[in-house]
């Protein structure tokens, strides 16, 4: 039996322009020895070719499955599309189930997934037929929660994409200033819960304008709650807290017994809104929880925040678009974790049976120092110190909270959550982000 080996390079491109194609300039010298010595072929891998519409680029996903059914296997994207072109989408069963269900249980429609422009993993033909079925029949509230899909979609499109939806959509406008707005924003929306997470959050910026901090960070919770009392009390609610309020720590690892001590307009008015998020629960027997969130740390992160500075800095050093990263003192530790991780512990707490508050952190602390000799040796960059200059002057406050470090062993027990996230990965997840950021910008 004659023993035949296939192989097939996924994605390798074919095209007779040598302007911009890289195999061209690398003249790979073992794959044109096997084109001059073997028996080859070229696979067209996109459009019809591969049940896709006709202009539609292929896919790692796409060919796998034509490849494996050895024939041409219609994707989802033409078969949805055709759907909705010939009506049958606006008949789906389970689409017709849903309106059911939210008729019975007078809730609302959440929809929640990708959107793009690059019809991959994504369509807006699909999010507008929805958004239409649901019109159709008469569901007054639907809610998108939507991601953009940086992956498969041009670069910067993110943005025009979220304003074509919003020419679709309809934006409830709420403001922590102005309690009547947000009460009007409830009546509107009718919404089952309710998250905090807005404030005057960076603590520098809370010394030079501390009464605007107050004004958002704490008496702004007092109107949300206010309107929750008021236009309906059954919603849930919940208070983004922080581990700022411990400040000048009584005890090591903070939990929620720890007595407050803060050191920042910031964490006062941080410690206001804990308090009276509690005091809504006891009172008028809201359903109030208070996340007591030690740093949660994501590449979304503002520059303005150091862990973000760092990722940001190395990255541009890294590529040569940057000399020096300017810090303030190295030494102070935080417990620093994943965002992400964060936002499922939120959720899972408006998901009890009973409110209450969590303190959600790692358990570890780790100093500014670690974090940039981290964030440095992703990139390759052992000397990192040549490239730091610590400016302590420039970056002093009137009272720093030095040493933070928490205890979740309440939301582990009660909410069965725990960290999925390492500080090394965060790390360096957040380096890689921010190289792949200043790789593509001019």
């Amino acid at each position: 039996m004659k023993k035949v080996i296939l192989i097939v390079l996924d994605g390798y491109g074919v095209s007779n322009n040598p302007v911009g194609n890289p195999i061209y300039d690398v003249n790979p010298k073992n794959i044109n020895f096997y084109k001059e010595n073997f028996p080859y072929t070229t696979l067209d891998a996109s459009g019809e070719a591969v049940g896709l519409p006709k202009t539609e680029v292929g896919n790692s996903e796409v060919g796998h499955i034509n490849i494996g059914a050895g024939s041409v296997v219609l994707q989802d994207l033409p078969r949805i599309n055709s759907s909705i072109d010939d009506g049958s989408f606006y008949k789906n069963s389970s689409l017709l189930k849903t309106i059911s269900h939210v008729n019975k249980s007078k809730g609302n429609i959440h929809i929640l997934g990708l959107v793009g422009q690059g019809n991959v993993h994504s369509s807006l033909k699909h999010l507008y037929a929805l958004l239409e079925f649901y019109k159709k029949n008469n569901c007054e509230n639907v809610f998108l929660h939507l991601f953009t899909d940086g992956r498969d979609s041009p670069p910067k499109s993110g943005i025009e994409t979220i304003k074509e939806i919003e020419d679709k959509v309809n934006l409830i406008q709420g403001d922590l200033l102005d309690q009547s707005s947000l009460a009007s924003a409830l009546l509107e929306a009718q919404p089952d819960e309710v998250y905090n997470l807005a404030a005057q959050s960076y603590v520098k910026t809370s010394w030079n304008q501390p009464v605007l901090t107050g004004e958002f960070t704490a008496l702004g919770v007092t109107r949300v709650l206010e309107a929750i009392r008021t236009v309906n009390p059954k919603i849930k609610f919940y208070q983004a807290s922080s581990s700022e309020m411990f400040g000048k720590v009584t005890e090591t690892p903070q939990k929620e017994t720890t007595r407050f001590h803060p050191r920042s307009p910031y964490g006062v008015a941080k410690v206001y809104g804990h308090y009276i998020t509690v005091n809504y629960r006891e009172s008028y027997g809201i359903f109030a929880c208070s996340g007591m969130l030690f740093n949660h740390e994501s590449p979304r992160r503002g520059l303005e925040f150091v862990t973000r500075k760092i990722s940001h800095a190395v990255a541009r050093i890294s590529l040569g678009k940057q000399k020096k990263l300017e810090l303030g003192s190295l030494e102070p530790k935080r417990d620093w974790g994943y965002a992400g991780d964060y936002v499922e512990a939120i959720w899972l707490m408006l998901a009890q049976n009973k409110p209450d508050d969590y303190v959600i952190a790692t358990g570890e602390n780790h100093s500014v120092k670690d974090f940039v000799e981290l964030a440095f040796n992703y990139v390759g960059i052992k000397d990192w110190q040549k490239y730091v200059v610590s400016n302590m002057e420039a970056h002093m406050r009137p009272a720093e909270v030095d040493y933070l470090i928490g205890d979740a062993s309440k939301a582990k027990k009660i909410l069965g959550w725990k960290p999925k996230t390492s500080f090394k990965q965060l790390v360096e997840l957040m380096v890689e982000t921010d190289l792949k950021r200043e790789k593509k910008a001019k």
